[in-house]
């Protein structure tokens, strides 16, 4: 069974400034998710399915949608504020996105088999996508042994700014013990440092295990997100700014005992734009792996 490649790609991209899912980054005018498809069919994925808004549809489909049209099977589902369990309503005081865990949770109704969840403005390399593919492959679809991608800190981080990552504790079995969100991590001239909620700066090494979001589920994902997002929305009344995250979300059924999760690994470098400052390093990056015959000149023929 070929497993499926679930992209979040609802993000308003508030700190870029317009859609930067669909900003060029390479020679030919190539986005970030050309590349993140192009990887993904060349590791044994079968199918892409695309979370959305509903406002962002036409200008979606037609730039991103239209490329990958007889090469890979895909579809669109949609992330909407109100897009809540029976008994809640939308808070009025309520315009952030849910979260990823809200996002993936709108696609149980179309993913049937092992599936990996990326973001859209990532990218991950093609090694992450070997990886991941080969441990979608061998598992059940009702198997409860999920899989993370970690890439090293200091890799994952913007000289523009500050960025919100999953710091993970990692075992000797290269199993994931826990997972915590940190955020207004920055780099520094040792490594790096977060702020915490007293407003103090913590320092890091630099070598923590970071989530970026390239997680491996089967459906049975969908029944654990269906019993907390509830209690998620109890906990977040009055909260206009909570969000149900998938990290968050791992941390507790690892806890819980309900699932284990091995991280993999992978020796890419991650890069995204997470500022308008960010994309000529992104560019440049890409250029580097064209040189060296990761990807050719134009990518699709």
């Amino acid at each position: 069974m070929k497993p499926t490649l679930v992209v979040m790609a609802a993000g308003v991209g508030s700190r870029y400034g317009g859609l930067k899912q669909i900003e060029p980054v390479g020679p030919s005018g190539e986005i970030m998710l050309d590349y993140s498809v192009f990887d993904a069919i060349r590791a044994g994925f079968g199918k892409v399915v695309f979370i959305i808004r509903h406002d962002i549809e036409k200008d979606f489909k037609e730039a991103i949608g239209a490329h990958f049209e007889g090469r890979i099977q895909v579809d669109y589902v949609f992330q909407e504020l109100a897009d809540l369990p029976a008994g809640f309503t939308l808070p009025p005081d309520r315009t952030k996105p849910w979260g990823t865990g809200h996002a993936v949770l709108r696609c149980k109704t179309l993913v049937k088999e092992p599936f990996a969840v990326i973001n859209a403005d990532d990218f991950y390399g093609a090694k992450s996508y070997d990886v991941i593919a080969r441990y979608l492959q061998a598992l059940a679809p009702n198997a409860n042994t999920y899989a993370m991608v970690g890439f090293q800190l200091v890799n994952t981080l913007s000289a523009h700014g500050s960025v919100t990552r999953g710091i993970c504790e990692v075992d000797a079995h290269h199993m994931l013990n826990s997972v915590v969100e940190r955020f207004k991590i920055e780099k520094t001239a040792d490594g790096a440092r977060y702020e915490n909620e007293h407003s103090q700066w913590v320092p890091l090494q630099g070598h923590e295990i970071a989530s970026m979001n390239m997680f491996g589920f089967t459906p049975t994902l969908f029944g654990f997100l269906d019993e907390k997002f509830p209690v998620f929305l109890k906990k977040a009344a009055g909260h206009p700014k909570a969000e149900f995250l998938m990290p968050a979300i791992a941390d507790e059924l690892i806890r819980e005992r309900k699932i284990t999760m091995r991280v993999l690994e992978t020796p890419e470098k991650w890069f995204g734009v997470t500022y308008k400052e960010d994309k000529p390093f992104v560019t440049s990056g890409i250029r580097r792996l064209i040189e060296n015959g990761v990807y050719p000149e134009k990518l699709w023929d």
